[in-house]
């Protein structure tokens, strides 16, 4: 949940306003680009848990047409996403699309802030940054996270085999930008965020946020057992990026001046969706339990995981492992055997004995360990799947170091159970909640509140950009993170 997002800062000068309204008019995009973004846009999107389809989608259209029409680039040119997606980030891909996941718009306090991320991006695709990557037109080598692991330990069609099968999150990887490129998105960004009419903070608000955020995932993290999605470190921050961004914006002469739709931005958060969305499974601690497939497994202590759409990667200092499944006809035995061998292709060769039958849980299940060659060694590849209806299976594939098999994963693979209706029912998202500061509030009453059962006072410092001795005043807007309804 680390955010990884934009803007390294800059010490370019700023344009002014009456100069980059020249750009309005703008030109079009690369029709190559445009064809690979409308291509790679369902799956982006598929990965990520989905887009925003109702007002807050349309809010943020409007807010990204409005910075894009400074951009040199014709605005009807751009396509603004907000993807349903718990780590803090945004992104955007040669053609024109610009994406922004509704955790890193939690973070946000008002719309010169949003403005200013979604102007950054445009900057990248108005700068033709993606000329200069010759790793994008290598998209078609997508590797999935389970899939990276296998080949660089293994090589060969292991890792390439895993890797199709595997996610697209990895795609990502290949939108990273040099420091200099980084650089100019900033001039970019906050050119078209002052022609725009908005407040020159928000760059520099937004970043501080950010670097808040970060602050105080690097302390909760062990207790959350997440890990940060390697997709995340597309826009690697810097030390200095915060007053870099707060020099900038006072060289505009536009610092604390301009819009900044307070109100009408915080209007826009009321309800969404913070952290993992239930519908996609839910990390509480060491545990992954998902409402509706009624699954239930936890990780060792130590171990992180990653979420995932249609899977949760585990890593640890004992191995990595993957949890995935779904549809399936046939027997376990049948299942392990087709699984590995499309895992190995036809350039690994594998020892794999047959499979063994348990039961776990009550659940049907069986496993299996195989052994492969690698630069540093052997490593052992394990199965663990469970029959979970005639028609479903799932399965964990682990990866150790060779003659540890399953060991270090065992209390996983047999903590995996059916949760009950009760358990699925009490499973909730985590939403915003605009509130109004009532008189006798304190930043102490409020945190209480807060949907989570450590670092509450912190999280909501955080979230607020407060102080432990910040006196709030009756009338203010704060922002709590408390439990919602799941979506109909």
């Amino acid at each position: 949940m680390r955010s990884m997002f934009l803007l390294l800062g800059t010490a370019a000068m700023v344009a002014s306003p009456v100069a980059a309204s020249a750009q309005i008019a703008g030109r079009g995009i690369s029709p190559r680009y445009v064809q690979e973004a409308q291509q790679d846009h369902p799956k982006l999107v598929e990965e990520f848990g989905g887009a925003e389809t109702g007002p807050r989608a349309t809010y943020v259209d409007s807010v990204g047409r409005r910075v894009a029409a400074y951009s040199g680039v014709n605005p009807g040119a751009y396509r603004f996403t907000v993807l349903n997606s718990a780590v803090e980030n945004a992104f955007a891909v040669p053609g024109g699309y610009v994406y922004i996941t509704r955790q890193l718009m939690a973070l946000m306090d008002n719309e010169s802030e949003l403005a200013f991320a979604l102007g950054h991006e445009v900057g990248h695709v108005a700068a033709n940054h993606a000329q200069a990557r010759q790793s994008y037109a290598q998209r078609s080598s997508i590797l999935g996270v389970l899939g990276a692991v296998l080949g660089s330990v293994i090589g060969g069609g292991f890792g390439s085999a895993v890797a199709q099968m595997a996610t697209t999150r990895s795609q990502l990887a290949t939108l990273s930008f040099s420091r200099d490129q980084e650089y100019q998105a900033d001039t970019l960004g906050l050119r078209y965020l002052v022609s725009a009419g908005y407040d020159a903070a928000g760059g520099a608000g937004v970043l501080a946020a950010i670097t808040r955020a970060t602050a105080l995932e690097a302390r909760v993290q062990g207790q959350d057992s997440r890990q940060t999605p390697e997709w995340a470190s597309t826009h690697p921050l810097s030390q200095n990026r915060v007053q870099r961004a707060l020099a900038e914006a006072r060289q505009t002469g536009r610092l604390g001046n301009g819009v900044r739709n307070r109100d009408q931005f915080l209007n826009q958060l009321e309800g969404v969706y913070v952290d993992d969305d239930p519908a996609q499974g839910v990390i509480e601690g060491r545990t992954f339990t998902h409402p509706d497939l009624r699954i239930f497994f936890a990780v060792p202590q130590g171990y992180l995981m990653q979420n995932g759409t249609t899977d949760v990667s585990i890593s640890g200092s004992g191995g990595k492992a993957q949890f995935s499944g779904g549809r399936y006809n046939g027997s376990l035995e049948n299942y392990i055997t087709q699984l590995l061998r499309e895992l190995a292709g036809n350039e690994v060769r594998i020892a794999v004995p047959p499979p063994q039958r348990t039961v776990i849980n009550g659940i049907p299940a069986a496993y299996t360990t195989g052994r492969a060659a690698a630069s540093s060694g052997t490593v052992d590849v394990s199965v663990f799947a469970y029959q979970w209806s005639p028609n479903t299976v799932y399965h964990f594939v682990m990866i150790t170091r060779g003659g540890q098999g399953v060991g270090p994963f065992v209390p996983m693979v047999e903590s995996i159970r059916r949760i009950t209706p009760n358990e699925a029912a009490a499973i909730r998202p985590r939403i915003i909640d605009v509130h109004t500061v009532a008189p006798g509030e304190t930043v102490q009453s409020l945190a209480s509140r807060m949907a989570y059962r450590t670092f509450q006072l912190d999280r909501f410092l955080s979230l607020n950009n407060l102080a432990a001795n910040s006196r709030l005043v009756p009338g203010q807007k704060v922002k709590l993170v408390v439990y919602g309804s799941r979506r109909a």
